[in-house]
């Protein structure tokens, strides 16, 4: 479903000169499976993440997302893609409701399938309460529940999760954890990118692990847990964050 041959994203800083934020990443993703791309701040996941989502353009190497390319066929990877990006930001003047029906006809839903998507997903994030209220008010939980939501809403054959746990109550992560199972288990293939090690190789099948833009170490999760390698470049020195991409290098 996914594969990335030496991806390699470089920056230009004025102080620092040229920023290998990513270098040579290569690896493979299957159908129902997750995926764990670990490391510290700086180490090149989400670089790489953004790559595959078409975000930004690799400096060399290829990448297919669901059989497309990343770089000529950017706008089918991302119909192919649901991506929750860290960052992202809900509209405050929009209910979760609302939200989750924008992004529905920005995928091509119909009124019938957004409508039937949303209680779907209203059921699966236990969303009720407050689906029909605006984002502005929301808790942490809530506002990541209508985040997943939105994401999912087209029912994409590949997710993209960057730090979907953050900040988030133990309860919420049990929630999101059993949704990422459900699925994995019709067939959707999962990159979930977290900063803590633990919780992404208790949700993962499989893990790469990322260090100073390289891919370091890879394995079947469960066997990571106790790799004291995996600990090692947790502990280390401190990376400093990845750099932003100029404007210029967005697609």
């Amino acid at each position: 479903m996914i594969e990335a041959i030496g991806l390699t994203k470089t920056f230009t800083d004025k102080k620092r000169g040229e920023i290998h934020a990513a270098q040579d990443v290569s690896f493979r993703a299957n159908p129902g499976q997750i995926y764990g791309l670990l490391g510290a701040n700086g180490a090149g996941k989400t670089t790489t993440l953004r790559m595959l989502a078409t975000l930004l353009q690799p400096t060399r190497g290829s990448a297919t997302v669901a059989g497309f390319d990343v770089v000529r066929d950017s706008a089918r990877v991302r119909a192919n893609v649901g991506f929750l990006a860290a960052s992202t930001a809900l509209y405050g003047r929009l209910t979760a409701r609302e939200t989750i029906a924008y992004f529905g006809r920005l995928n091509g839903l119909n009124g019938a399938q957004i409508k039937a998507r949303t209680q779907t997903l209203a059921d699966e994030l236990d969303m009720h309460d407050f689906l029909d209220r605006r984002c502005e008010k929301f808790s942490t939980g809530m506002k990541q529940k209508t985040s997943i939501a939105r994401t999912l809403v087209h029912d994409p054959a590949v997710m993209i999760f960057d730090e979907p746990t953050l900040g988030l109550a133990p309860k919420i992560i049990d929630q999101i954890a059993e949704l990422l199972a459900r699925i994995r288990a019709e067939g959707t293939t999962l990159l979930l990118v977290e900063q803590n090690a633990g919780v992404a190789l208790d949700l993962a099948d499989y893990a790469y692990v990322f260090s100073s833009g390289e891919l370091a170490i890879e394995g079947a999760a469960a066997a990571l847990k106790s790799d004291d390698r995996v600990r090692r470049l947790y502990l280390g020195e401190s990376i400093d964050d990845e750099p932003t991409a100029p404007a210029e290098e967005s697609i």
